[in-house]
């Protein structure tokens, strides 16, 4: 991320009707804020950053899984080395 895809703050956003009573712009308006427009938002490329991040989706499904299987497997062998 080496560029800053926001615009610049001096630089004000010009209004869009559309989009007035969004939560974002509804929330930037009680905050006082010089125009309606909070950081974030919606990625312009979300199936494309979807797909990038799916590998390590996996990778975190498949790291829960042993780590609770593991619980599993030391509790049994707890249990049989101490007789219960």
């Amino acid at each position: 991320m080496t560029e800053d895809a926001t615009p610049p703050a001096s630089a004000p956003l010009p209004p869009d009707p559309e989009r007035y009573d969004e939560y974002r712009n509804v929330a930037a308006r009680k905050r006082g804020l010089p125009q309606p427009y909070i950081r974030g938002g919606d990625d312009p490329e979300l199936d494309t950053e979807l797909r990038k991040e799916r590998p390590w989706v996996r990778l975190l499904i498949a790291m829960v899984a042993v780590i609770v299987a593991l619980g599993f497997v030391l509790g049994i062998v707890s249990a049989i080395i101490t007789g219960q």
